[in-house]
């Protein structure tokens, strides 16, 4: 299929611009320069840094990209130069736990390090005092400990120009505040002496099943960030689909966890739509960011996709939405055409020629690229291509499109995207077919696509009422009327089972007596691999209120020194699991230090919740895999961010463009699953690491351009369709091995005594 070139246009011309205006010019280019994407399609493995001897799960560079940190699961961190690619210092930390996250703390030189684990712990060490040690002298002793959390740190943020302080966030639902000048130590949880006045967040009871739903949970948070161009803003995800954003000047003066508060007002929630009323507790962020310019955040969810949302969207916005707007997305009703006109050709000439002549050869191409889309529909082929010329049209140069034109891609993206059947891929089409009935309300394909796409999401009345208003508008289509005839024989079927159920007086769940269940049952429970499974209708147990059921602790490992079979791709890990009472864990109180019972409003009082707004997706990143490990970042690429990337349980690590979500690169970094995605500052270098004991470095070094390059078990032969295609796979797959953090999910749907589960060897494929 044919190539069109990327938004950043021409590096040649760039590097000539420089000349014309050098005092206005020169840095926007040299940011420019960074990362393009010429320069993007040309990286290749460039070295391997070792000294780990275990999974590498953080890397972060110091402010002038001249050293980068490493943490592990051999509790060390690692301090390595870039210049020399050498490794400077090795700190044997003392965690009794993998290391999480680890940073250098800003404005002190570079000699200052943290460090927070699977243990609890957050530890603070000053490198000068490493100084005539050598490599590996033995254990470091901290300048600082912190012992206040009582699950495990798994992110920590640092703010630009503050040498005194760090964030840390826990699994515990709490993000605490540690500022070195008022203490260096603390007593351990759940002592009698802790006191630690450093909770900024408490989000204990801040969790939500879903946006209708009130929180009530405990928010297990995952990934914080502060924003580098407004620091007093604060990014923070956890075990929902919601990321919420903070402003740390409103928030209520620091607290201990004695007492359980309910969660503090956020500036706003950020959640893709569609993920808004899931209601299942597996789904959760792994890794939340600001933009360099901190105008954007990028989300990556467990099992899900990447998603780009804006901060700055005033109340109204068409990327707001509250809760009445999620079931009204499917559900039929007359809109008023939008119709938008094409510029007159005067406006044209009001700023010359050349932006006539320019906009018309962008409209030109966009017409070429519809045309292909729609042939590759017609013909059932090269569809992934198709959908991202689609893209490039709608995404890429929307303002420059009439409506007619912009109505006729959406139609035909939202009819490949309903046969290619990724994940999601019928959410995108309902959006699609909803902006194309704005623009016509008499769209014939419009409507039928909506009945297409609601049908393959399980909607079945919804798609009903959409295919008899396609009839409608085109009563002598025999698809459109066939259609109709199946839509109206599945309802006639549900609705006869479950009337066959009623007159039979079958219970609504299976009885729980009567045979033990073992582990294998619960992680094997077959479920639907299609979006239609995830949007049904919640059981009852579901929503009912889950103070007296059971909830589950576990510590996991999957690291390269526990093994990892080559041969069969299994990686080998350790898992520890407790079962006790949801409730014995919200009425912890006492002497022990552990928290009081929340203080929250009545649950007889939830009928009043308001839900609040929320921040939709501007952009989806697709193609990799994200369900093997609950680390995985997605990073922004370059000073101006122009470039999103993340890492894949397949090893390999995704290079898109961020206006258009088209894929750029894709490279093999890790014999298992990379985590970890960090661009340098300031130079077109970028660090990963993962399973594997090693630190990938990336430089564009390859000698032409590609989507592909090699990795580090040598050249990529495989097609990028087939790998992203089998990560699809795993995506949706029927029957998996679900990881600990989804146990959770099967646990709630049976009876376990309590007790524990004793430790047990998992394998994860």
């Amino acid at each position: 299929m044919e190539e069109w070139p990327f938004h950043d246009g021409n590096i040649h011309n760039l590097l000539d611009g420089r000349h014309i205006d050098i005092r206005q010019n020169c840095r926007d280019v040299d940011h420019s320069l960074q990362m393009h994407s010429s320069v993007i399609r040309r990286f290749a493995l460039e070295e391997e840094l070792e000294g780990h001897q275990s999974c590498v799960n953080a890397i972060a560079w110091n402010s002038s990209g001249t050293l980068l940190i490493s943490g592990s699961d051999d509790a060390r961190i690692n301090i390595w130069g870039y210049s020399g690619r050498k490794l400077l210092h090795s700190i044997e930390t003392g965690h009794s736990a993998n290391i999480f996250c680890t940073k250098f703390i800003p404005e002190t030189s570079d000699e200052l390090v943290v460090s927070g684990a699977g243990d609890a712990e957050v530890r603070l060490f000053n490198l000068s005092r490493l100084n005539g040690r050598g490599l590996h002298d033995g254990a470091t002793t901290p300048s600082a400990l912190y012992q206040c959390h009582t699950r495990r740190v798994k992110k920590l943020a640092v703010e630009v120009g503050n040498p005194n302080v760090v964030w840390s966030a826990s699994e515990d639902g709490t993000l605490r505040q540690h500022d070195f000048r008022e203490g260096t130590s603390c007593p351990p949880a759940r002592s009698s002496q802790q006191e630690c006045r450093n909770v900024l967040l408490d989000l204990r009871c801040g969790a939500k099943r879903s946006l209708a739903d009130p929180p009530k949970h405990t928010l297990a948070l995952k990934s914080c960030d502060i924003s580098s161009t407004r620091p007093h803003l604060l990014l923070v995800g956890g075990n929902d689909a919601f990321a919420r954003l903070y402003d740390r000047r409103m928030l209520p003066p620091l607290t201990s966890c004695r007492k359980r508060m309910s969660p503090p007002t956020c500036v706003n929630y950020f959640c893709p739509m569609h993920l808004s009323d899931r209601g299942r507790s597996s789904l959760h962020l792994t890794h939340v960011t600001f933009s360099p310019n901190g105008e954007e955040v990028l989300l990556s969810y467990s099992g899900e996709h990447v998603y780009l949302m804006d901060i700055n969207h005033a109340s109204g916005s068409v990327m707001q939405y509250s809760s009445g707007d999620v079931s009204e997305l499917m559900t039929f009703t007359p809109v008023p055409n939008r119709r938008e006109h094409q510029p007159s050709v005067s406006s044209f000439f009001q700023d010359g020629l050349q932006k006539r002549s320019n906009t018309a050869a962008r409209v030109e191409k966009c017409r070429m690229l519809v045309e292909i889309a729609k042939r590759s529909l017609e013909e059932r082929t090269n569809i992934f291509h198709a959908i991202e010329a689609c893209n490039e049209v709608l995404d890429g140069n929307n303002g420059d499109i009439g409506p007619s034109l912009r109505h006729e891609c959406l139609c035909t993206r939202a009819a490949l995207l309903l046969q290619r059947k990724w994940k999601n891929d019928a959410h995108m089409a309902v959006r699609d077919c909803r902006d194309a009935r704005r623009i016509d309300n008499s769209s014939f394909r419009a409507h039928y696509c909506m009945a297409e796409a609601l049908e393959q999401l399980g909607k079945h009345k919804e798609a009903l009422n959409f295919a008899v208003a396609a009839q409608c508008l085109s009563p002598f289509d025999t698809m459109v009327a066939e259609k109709v005839e199946n839509l109206n024989k599945q309802l006639a079927v549900a609705e006869a089972e479950k009337n066959n159920k009623a007159s039979e007086g079958s219970p609504k769940s299976e009885p729980r007596a009567g045979r033990v269940l073992s582990l294998s049952d619960i992680l094997y429970r077959t479920e639907g691999n299609s979006d239609a499974s995830q949007d049904g209708p919640r059981s009852d147990r579901e929503d009912s209120d889950y103070d007296e059921e059971l909830e589950l602790d576990f510590e996991t490992s999957i690291s390269g020194d526990e093994g990892h079979d080559v041969e069969s791709n299994m990686l080998h890990g350790s898992l520890n699991l407790r079962i006790h009472r949801r409730g014995d864990a919200i009425r912890e109180t006492g002497p022990n230090g552990s928290c009081g019972s929340p203080s929250l409003p009545s649950q007889n009082k939830k009928s009043a919740y308001q839900p609040e707004a929320v921040i939709d997706m501007k952009q989806r990143y697709i193609g990799h895999c994200n369900v093997g490990t609950d680390i995985k970042q997605a990073s922004f690429l370059g000073q101006r961010g122009e470039y999103v990337a993340s890492g894949s349980d397949d090893g390999r690590w995704f290079i898109w463009e961020k206006r258009t979500g088209r894929l750029i690169k894709m490279l093999l970094g890790d014999g298992a699953v990379v985590n970890c995605v960090q661009c340098h500052p300031f130079d077109c270098f970028v660090a990963t690491s993962g399973i594997d004991s090693t630190i990938k470095l990336w430089c564009p070094t390859a000698a032409v351009p590609s989507m592909v390059a090699g990795g580090s078990t040598g050249p990529e032969t495989s097609n990028v369709l087939e790998a992203m295609e089998s990560n699809q796979r795993k995506l949706c797959r029927n029957r998996e091995a679900i990881l600990p953090f989804e146990l959770l999910e099967r646990l709630r749907m049976h009876e376990f005594s309590e007790g524990s589960l004793h430790p047990f060897e998992c394998a994860q494929s």
